[in-house]
């Protein structure tokens, strides 16, 4: 219940009552309060009271002024300008901007003028529904292919086979009873695909700590089914993951028109390392092209055009990407998913001997000879035939994989590479278990227009 000196009580005043506010009631008292703005003054009473909260009451006798600005009074000084230079202020912005835009399309029309547009005839359109002996080629070898690489490669479906309409290559461990005990692997009479003997027998030797290859992959190659001499190459592909892992999509040249490697060049349209991105030199997350010449194997260029690029916020071994290759007679460059995200580009803008900057003579102080100077074309070696190649290789003793990086377990010249290798299996076999594979969705061949036949 409240009293009247309650502070919560609240007075209402009935909306019937009349409640005459010009003169104020003897039993209250007023303040009066004056505003004054400029000519505008509006009393303010303010009734109190001793047994009410209070109220107060509207204002009385005051009045409204408006301000708003009435038509014609707003002075406008620059519509009486006359000084034609006051006109320019505005003109000079406007001048500017669009001699800008004319500039901007002056390049972009040269820039898209100055693209090479070819015409090609399909070669290869390979979705791998089966396996193709008229195309495809399985590589059998122990040698390493002068990489000194672990692996050796076989025709069985072990190492390469189609599964869900994809190409697998995919390493997997030797029998381990070859390497425990003196044993020779000859594969002579096994189909073997080397002409040397040292490509086709291998052999363990334990008083020695020689072993034969810990590892068998797979290598194919169209070599008998699809080449080009310029043109474009894609391959869609996934890479795989696993320590020490060196897939590759590269080419070869059909025939070795200037001598040996790498006189007679190679194309490398896509190299990577399974290692994880942590990997020093790059893992799963690098793809790498390059272009090998030489006029011998000591005397390589390929540190000339060595590039690298890297996956974003990913790795190859994610997800299918496509691995690319665009050739003519002036250029050549490689790329990843789109002809715009380009990895590798050499134009053939002066004669390959040139551009390798090669010494004089070799090591043992021979004259070294440009074998690509009778064929007067800035193009030589890449002038010639070239087939395709898919592999996955593992280690190797040719610095691919770097000495006392990522807790490499063999040194490349210790004549146990291989053995050392294969002891430290238990730590590099566990990674391969999930994708210690390449996975190839697709692989297409286009041959450039006015060559091998081609008229598109």
């Amino acid at each position: 219940m409240q009293t009247a000196t309650d502070p919560d009580r609240i007075e209402v005043i009935s909306q019937q009552q009349h409640i005459d506010i010009s003169q104020p009631p003897l039993s209250h008292s007023f303040n009066s309060l004056a505003i004054t703005n400029k000519g505008l003054q509006v009393p303010h009473q303010v009734r109190s009271s001793s047994n009410s909260s209070g109220y107060q009451t509207a204002p009385q006798g005051g009045y409204f002024r408006s301000r708003r600005v009435k038509k014609g009074e707003v002075e406008r000084p620059w519509l009486n300008e006359t000084d034609p230079r006051a006109r320019w202020v505005t003109a000079f912005p406007i001048i500017g901007f669009l001699f800008g835009l004319g500039i901007a399309g002056i390049l972009i029309w040269d820039g898209v003028r100055t693209v090479a547009v070819h015409k090609y005839c399909e070669v290869l359109n390979e979705n791998f529904t089966s396996w193709n002996t008229n195309i495809w080629t399985k590589e059998v070898e122990v040698g390493g292919y002068g990489n000194g690489q672990f692996d050796r490669t076989t025709d069985t479906d072990e190492n390469v086979f189609i599964q869900n309409g994809r190409l697998i290559i995919k390493p997997t461990v030797e029998d381990q009873s070859y390497i425990d005990q003196n044993y020779t692997l000859d594969l002579r009479d096994h189909g073997c695909t080397s002409s040397s003997w040292t490509g086709c027998v291998t052999t363990t030797n334990t008083t020695n700590g020689t072993i034969i290859n810990p590892v068998k992959s797979g290598r194919i190659h169209t070599k008998r089914g699809a080449s080009i001499k310029y043109g474009r190459i894609e391959v869609v592909a996934k890479l795989p993951a696993g320590d020490w892992l060196w897939p590759a999509i590269w080419m070869l040249p059909v025939k070795s028109t200037y001598g040996n490697w790498s006189a007679s060049g190679e194309i490398d349209i896509m190299e990577s390392r399974g290692n994880n991105a942590s990997y020093a030199q790059g893992g799963n997350n690098i793809a790498s092209s390059t272009l090998h010449f030489g006029p011998d194997t000591l005397n390589d260029g390929w540190w000339l055009n060595n590039v690298k690029r890297k996956a974003l916020h990913s790795t190859y071994a994610a997800d299918y990407n496509t691995f690319g290759v665009e050739w003519s007679e002036n250029y050549i460059f490689t790329y990843i998913n789109t002809r715009l995200l380009q990895v590798m580009f050499t134009h053939f803008d002066q004669p390959f001997w040139d551009y390798g900057r090669f010494p004089l003579s070799d090591t043992n102080g021979t004259r070294l000879v440009n074998p690509w100077l009778a064929t007067g074309s800035n193009a030589s070696p890449f002038d010639q035939d070239f087939y395709l190649v898919l592999n996955v290789a593992v280690g190797g003793t040719n610095g691919w994989f770097k000495d006392g990086k990522a807790g490499k377990p063999w040194i490349d010249a210790s004549p146990r590479a291989k053995r050392d290798f294969w002891e430290a299996r238990g730590a590099w076999w566990p990674s391969w278990e999930k994708r210690g594979w390449m996975e190839v969705k697709s692989v297409r061949m286009w041959q450039q227009s006015g060559y091998n036949g081609c008229e598109a």
